[in-house]
């Protein structure tokens, strides 16, 4: 009885932290409703996604939607460890889960990027070879510079539930959003100069390299602030990362997946008011 009255007293006190202590109930409220919610949205849409890949045989969609599935359980996952960021001996486990989310999403991320930069000249193997291939050895590198950073030097990359936090880390977090802040500025000025017709024309993309542009260009503000020592910096990072973690996601299957999804029914559409008309089912509203 002795037992189990202290291992429930242990279950209540673990989630009574999770829920309202480190960042705070809202924080991990927003954070774990919006993953579980893309996560549940995911599975209630996979068998109609699956029909549809089979069906279309794209070599990029497929694996795009696979890394989207994987990347979204580690982010949600993430989302319900927030604890682990305030616990003791928990900081390594806390590191590791970070450094593969973050390193899935901006695969992701950077993935998208090489699709756009290369235009409409993407299909086949030798487009997702190419594609993958770029991401592959960026994301290789970021995360080699990051696990050097947490593990050899000990700065902690992933751990903002202390302010001040260590100068250095904020230099590393400045480049790297100014790299992207950089990315998509070149991507806008493509779209309003006479390269524009080397991008895919849709608008969806349009407006996902603005939200980008924008969100970066907050983030690398914050960092910037942050690493010069002001509070104000260091809330609005922790801004940025909620609404990376909680938007991000959805917002590239809607600007990448969804429409493929869509184009595929009308595409089947067509396809069986065709088979249709040839099999004589119209010739009377003809007549």
């Amino acid at each position: 009885m002795v037992e189990q009255s202290s291992n429930s007293g242990l279950l209540l006190e673990g989630f009574h932290d999770w829920v309202f202590e480190c960042h705070g109930f809202w924080h991990n409220a927003v954070l774990t409703i919006a993953s579980l919610f893309f996560v549940f949205y995911l599975a209630i849409q996979a068998r109609h996604s699956f029909l549809k890949l089979s069906h279309a045989r794209s070599y990029i969609i497929i694996s795009y939607y696979a890394s989207l599935w994987l990347v979204s359980i580690l982010n949600l996952l993430w989302c319900f460890s927030q604890s682990w960021e305030c616990l003791p001996g928990k900081e390594f486990a806390w590191n590791l889960l970070s450094l593969f989310t973050t390193s899935g999403m901006l695969f992701l991320e950077v993935s998208l990027l090489a699709f756009l930069l290369q235009g409409n000249s993407t299909s086949g193997v030798e487009a997702l070879t190419r594609t993958f291939g770029i991401s592959g050895i960026i994301i290789g590198f970021d995360i080699l510079l990051k696990a050097i950073y947490l593990f050899a030097f000990g700065i902690p990359v992933f751990i903002n539930s202390d302010y001040p936090t260590p100068h250095v880390k904020w230099n590393l977090w400045v480049v790297h959003k100014l790299v992207l802040t950089i990315v998509y500025a070149c991507i806008l000025f493509m779209y309003h100069s006479r390269w524009r017709e080397r991008l895919p024309a849709r608008p969806a993309y349009y407006k996902y390299v603005i939200i980008m542009f924008i969100w970066n260009a907050i983030a690398l503000f914050a960092c910037a602030l942050t690493g010069s020592g002001a509070a104000f910096g260091f809330w609005l990072y922790h801004l940025t990362i909620v609404c990376y973690h909680a938007v991000y996601l959805p917002l590239l299957y809607i600007t990448f997946l969804a429409d493929f999804f869509q184009e595929e029914d009308l595409h089947l559409e067509n396809v069986y008011y065709s088979e249709m008309k040839d099999a004589g089912f119209f010739e009377a509203d003809w007549n």
